[in-house]
C-alpha cells in the first residue's frame, strides 16, 4: 500500500467514527458513517427496549426533520433523504411495547457535500492522469480515484484540476472524484475511462566522427511512430524527423559543437507520449602542432604547443616512442617529463571531449639532446700531467670538457676528439665532466668523474709535550689528504696514530727517550705519501722513586731517591703537609730541613730536564714526632693526691705523665690533657716528665720544671684547758718545722683563730664563753701565705670550770 493510499485510509477512519453518547439507562449511540444524503448510526439500548426511533433535525435550516423506526433486533440503521452539507441533530429514543421512552441519546453530525461531476480526464505523462471536475459547495477537499484490474488508488487534492499518480503507462483506468468536508465524503462521481500515454524513447547518442551524431533507442512498447527534433546549442533553427525505425544519423554537423535532441513516441491513436531531451557534443577537429621545445633539468623534457580547436575538453600528445602528456582546454601545451637522449622521433596531438577523440594531428618531427658520454677517466702518465678521456657518442657535433679543482680553479676544453689534457697538482681532487652538443643543444647531464692526486706532505709540523709520555703533533691540513698516519719511532718501539684531523696525540711513550716523529698524509684513492721527512722530539724524564728517609736531627730528614734518567737531570723532593718543604739535588740524596714537630707529610720526588718535568714518583708518608705541651700545671688536691694539667701537643694522641722523687714516683697514661695522680708524699720535691705519643706510635720526651708537694698536715691534735681558763690546742708536726700553722676554732657560741710560728706545736685561745662544742682545724701555712685547705678537722666538747665532770686542769677536755 502506497503513502497516498494510507492517507486516504486515515481520512475514511476520521469520517467513519464519531463521539459515542451515553444516556442514563446504559444507552450508547454513535454515527457510523455519512454520505451526501444519508447517515448510518449504531447503538446499544436497555434490555427492556422493544424498538428504537431515530430523529434527524437540521440545526441551521427550516427543512423538516427526517424519522426512522427500527425494532429491537436492529443495532444499526440508515436514515436517507437528507440534504448535502447540512448539520443535523441526531436523536435516539429507546421505546417499550407501549411506545414509552425508556432512555434517549443525541449527537450532531454534518452530511457530506454534493457529488461532483468530471468535466474531462486526460493523460500527458505515462505515469499520471489529470482530472477536471465541478466543485461542490462546502467541500474542503476532494479525492481522486483510479481503478483498474487489480488496482485501486485514491489521492486527495485541494481543487480542480487534480492529478493522480503513480500510474502505469498505456493503461486504461476508471476515474471518479468525491468531495470531502468535516462530516465525511460524498459518493463517487460517475466514472470516466481514461488511458495513460506511452513512455519516452531512451535515446543513446554517439559521435563516430567530428560531423556526425548517431541516435539509437530501444523499441517503445505500443509505439507506432517516433519523432526526433535536433537543435544546435545557441541556435534557434531546428530539424524534425519522423521514423518508425529505432536509429537515425544526423550528418554534416559542426565539429566540437553541442546539439540537443528531443525524442517522442506516438501510439496508434496518434497521442504523443513522454518526451525526453539529450544533449551531445560532436568530436573535436584535429589540432595543429605549432611548436616543439626541448627543456633541460634533471632529465630531458619535451614541451609541445598546438592551436586549440572548438569543443575540446582535453588534449593528449603522443610521441612515436610511446611517450605522452595531457593538458586541459585552458592550456594549449603539455610537457613530457622524460625523453630519451639521442633520439629522432615524431609527435602528434589528439583533442578529446565527451564524444571521443579527434583524428590525430599531422606528425611533427623532433631530435633530442645527445646522450652523456660513458667511461670518463683520468690518466696521469707523469706527475702533474693528466689526460681526460671518454667514449664516443652518436649524433654529436662537438664536446665541452669541464675540469674543476677542489680549491675552485676551473678549466675547460672544446674539442671534437674524445680526450683533453690538463695540469694536475698534488694534493687536489679534480671533478671532470664532458657535455656533447648537437643541433638540439647539449646533454643536460654528464657523469662526474673524481680524480685525486697524491696528497702533499705537511710543511708546518709542530710537536709539543703535553704530558710526560704523550706528544701532541699538529699541522695544517693538506689538500687531498683524507687520513693522516702519525708514527713515533725509536730503536725499541713504534707508536702509531691514525686520524682524519690535522692533530694527533701519541701516548704511552717511553720516558726520557728521543723519538723520530713522521706525519704521512693518505687518501683512499691514491694511498699514502711516504716521502715526508721525520721530526725528532724527546719525551719527559722518568719519575724518580724514594728509596728511604732518615732523620738526622729533630727537624731534618735525609731523603734518598733513584736516578732513572740521563745526567744533568735535576731532582726536586717535596714534603707536602700543613706547609711545604722542598730540597733539590742532581744526585740521589737530598735533605729536608726545618720540619716542625707533630706534622705529617707526603714526600714525592720529581725529575726536570730541558724538555719538561716528569710525573711525581710514588709518595711516601713522613711523620715528625709529636710536639711537647707548652706548659704543665700541678695542683694539690689532697695531701697525697695532685691534679696535673697541660696544654695540647701538636700531633699527640696520648700522653704519659710521671712525677718522680727520692721517696717514689707516680705515673698516668691518658688521651686527655689532665691526669689525677695519687701516692704523693707531702713536703717533697718532685721532677716532672711527659711523653707525647702520636697515633702511629711516634714519641717525644718532654721535661719540665719540678714542683714541691704541700706541707704535711699535723697529727695528734688535742685541746686542753689552762690555769687561766684559756684553751690550748696542741699538735704534732710531720716533716721539717719550717712552716707556721693556723688554728681555726668554730663553736656554737663563738669562733676563734690563732697563728703559731714555725717550730711551734701549740696555740692558746682565750675562751669567752664556756660550755661549747668546737670544731678545730690546724693547717700549715706556706711561705706564700696560702694556708693548706685540705687538713682534717676535729670536734671537742668543752665544759665550764667547776662542773661536776671531775676533769683536772691541764688535761684534755673532751672530744
Amino acid at each position: 500500500m502506497g503513502a497516498t493510499q494510507l492517507n486516504v485510509l486515515k481520512v475514511l477512519l476520521l469520517l467513519t467514527f464519531t463521539e459515542i453518547i451515553t444516556a442514563d439507562h446504559d444507552v450508547t449511540f454513535s454515527v457510523f458513517t455519512v454520505t451526501s444524503k444519508s447517515m448510518t448510526v449504531q447503538w446499544s439500548g436497555p434490555s427492556g427496549a422493544s424498538s428504537y426511533k431515530i430523529t434527524m433535525t437540521p440545526k441551521n435550516s427550516s427543512k423538516d426533520p427526517v424519522f426512522a423506526h427500527f425494532s429491537s433486533y436492529f443495532v444499526m440503521g440508515s436514515v436517507n433523504s437528507l440534504s448535502p452539507n447540512t448539520l443535523y441533530t441526531v436523536q435516539l429514543e429507546a421505546l417499550d411495547n407501549d411506545f414509552n421512552v425508556l432512555s434517549t441519546a443525541s449527537t450532531e453530525e454534518t452530511t457530506a457535500p454534493e457529488v461532483p461531476s468530471i468535466i474531462q480526464a486526460y493523460s500527458k505523462h505515462s505515469d499520471s492522469i489529470t482530472v477536471e471536475f465541478t466543485e461542490s459547495p462546502g467541500a474542503t477537499s476532494y479525492i481522486l480515484r483510479a481503478e483498474a484490474e487489480d488496482f485501486f488508488l485514491e489521492v486527495p487534492v485541494s481543487s480542480s484540476p487534480g492529478t493522480i499518480l503513480p500510474l502505469q503507462p498505456f493503461t486504461n483506468y476508471m476515474m471518479s472524484v468525491m468531495s470531502v468536508n468535516s462530516g465525511g465524503r460524498s459518493q463517487p462521481s460517475y466514472p470516466v475511462e481514461t488511458k495513460t500515454v506511452v513512455v519516452a524513447p531512451q535515446l543513446n547518442i554517439t559521435s563516430p566522427d567530428n560531423n556526425t551524431l548517431v541516435v539509437t533507442w530501444p523499441e517503445v512498447e505500443n509505439a507506432v511512430l517516433y519523432t526526433l527534433c535536433i537543435i544546435q546549442e545557441g541556435s534557434t533553427s531546428r530539424l524534425d524527423v519522423n521514423t518508425t525505425d529505432t536509429m537515425w544519423s544526423f550528418d554534416n554537423l559542426e565539429a566540437g559543437t553541442t546539439y540537443c535532441i528531443k525524442g517522442t513516441a506516438y501510439d496508434a491513436e496518434g497521442r504523443p507520449g513522454d518526451d525526453v531531451t539529450y544533449c551531445k557534443i560532436t568530436r573535436p577537429q584535429s589540432p595543429y602542432v605549432s611548436y616543439i621545445q626541448l627543456t633541460q633539468g634533471r632529465s630531458i623534457g619535451l614541451s609541445v604547443y598546438w592551436q586549440p580547436v572548438q569543443g575540446a575538453e582535453s588534449y593528449i600528445a603522443y610521441t612515436s616512442d610511446g611517450q605522452n602528456c595531457s593538458s586541459t582546454p585552458e592550456n594549449y601545451f603539455c610537457y613530457i617529463l622524460s625523453v630519451e637522449c639521442g633520439q629522432n622521433h615524431t609527435i602528434t596531438v589528439t583533442a578529446y571531449n565527451s564524444a571521443g577523440p579527434s583524428s590525430p594531428s599531422a606528425p611533427a618531427e623532433y631530435i633530442t639532446y645527445p646522450c652523456p658520454p660513458e667511461n670518463i677517466m683520468v690518466e696521469e702518465p707523469e706527475a702533474g700531467s693528466c689526460m681526460l678521456e671518454w667514449d664516443d657518442v652518436l649524433l654529436v657535433d662537438y664536446y665541452m670538457a669541464f675540469i674543476k679543482r677542489d680549491d675552485g680553479v676551473e678549466l675547460s676544453c672544446n674539442t671534437t676528439e674524445t680526450n683533453c689534457s690538463f695540469f694536475c697538482k698534488c694534493g687536489h681532487t679534480f671533478l671532470t665532466s664532458v657535455f656533447p652538443y648537437n643541433e638540439a643543444g647539449s646533454s643536460p647531464l654528464s657523469p662526474i668523474h673524481n680524480y685525486t692526486t697524491i696528497p702533499c706532505c705537511p710543511q708546518d709540523v709542530a710537536i709539543k709535550l703535553v704530558s710526560t709520555e704523550t706528544l701532541e703533533i699538529m699541522w695544517s691540513a693538506v689538500s687531498g689528504a683524507e687520513l693522516y698516519e702519525t708514527t713515533a719511532e725509536e730503536t725499541r718501539d713504534v707508536i702509531h696514530c691514525n686520524d682524519t684531523a690535522p692533530v694527533c696525540a701519541l701516548s704511552d711513550l717511553r720516558c726520557n727517550t728521543v723519538y723520530s716523529v713522521t706525519v704521512t698524509p693518505c687518501s683512499e684513492l691514491r694511498g699514502c705519501n711516504h716521502t715526508c721527512r721525520p721530526h725528532a722530539h724527546e719525551t719527559a724524564p722518568c719519575s724518580p722513586e724514594i728509596v728511604n728517609m732518615t732523620q738526622t736531627d729533630p727537624s731534618t730528614y735525609s731523603v734518598r731517591i733513584t736516578n732513572p734518567n740521563t745526567p744533568n737531570t735535576n731532582y726536586t723532593v717535596t714534603a707536602t703537609g700543613h706547609n711545604t718543604h722542598t730540597c733539590q739535588t742532581t744526585n740521589t740524596t737530598c735533605d729536608l730541613t726545618q720540619l716542625p714537630c707533630g706534622s705529617v707529610y707526603d714526600v714525592t720526588a720529581v725529575a726536570t730536564t730541558a724538555v719538561g718535568q716528569s710525573l711525581p714518583g710514588y709518595s711516601e708518608p713522613l711523620e715528625t714526632g709529636p710536639c711537647c705541651p707548652t706548659f704543665v700545671n700541678v695542683t694539690q688536691v689532697t695531701q697525697a693526691m695532685t691534679n696535673v694539667t697541660w696544654s695540647p701537643g701538636g700531633g699527640a694522641r696520648s700522653y704519659i705523665t710521671s712525677l718522680t722523687s727520692l721517696h717514689g714516683h707516680a705515673k698516668c697514661h691518658t688521651q686527655e690533657n689532665h691526669c689525677l695522680m695519687g701516692c704523693i708524699t707531702c713536703s717533697t720535691n718532685y721532677s716532672i716528665t711527659l711523653e707525647a705519643i702520636s697515633s702511629t706510635g711516634h714519641k717525644s720526651e718532654c721535661t719540665y720544671q719540678g714542683f714541691s708537694s704541700s706541707p704535711c698536715c699535723p697529727t695528734g691534735i688535742k685541746l686542753y684547758r689552762s690555769a687561766n681558763n684559756s684553751l690550748r690546742v696542741h699538735w704534732r708536726s710531720l716533716g721539717p718545722r719550717i712552716h707556721s700553722h693556723t688554728v681555726e676554732m668554730y663553736g656554737t657560741g663563738a669562733n676563734y683563730t690563732c697563728i703559731a710560728p714555725p717550730a711551734t706545736t701549740h696555740c692558746d685561745i682565750q675562751e669567752s664563753v664556756c660550755g661549747n662544742i668546737y670544731t678545730v682545724v690546724v693547717a700549715p701555712t706556706e711561705h706564700s701565705g696560702v694556708t693548706i685547705n685540705f687538713c682534717q678537722s676535729r670536734t671537742f666538747s668543752v665544759p665550764c670550770p667547776g662542773s661536776n665532770f671531775g676533769f683536772s686542769r691541764g688535761w684534755q677536755i673532751g672530744e
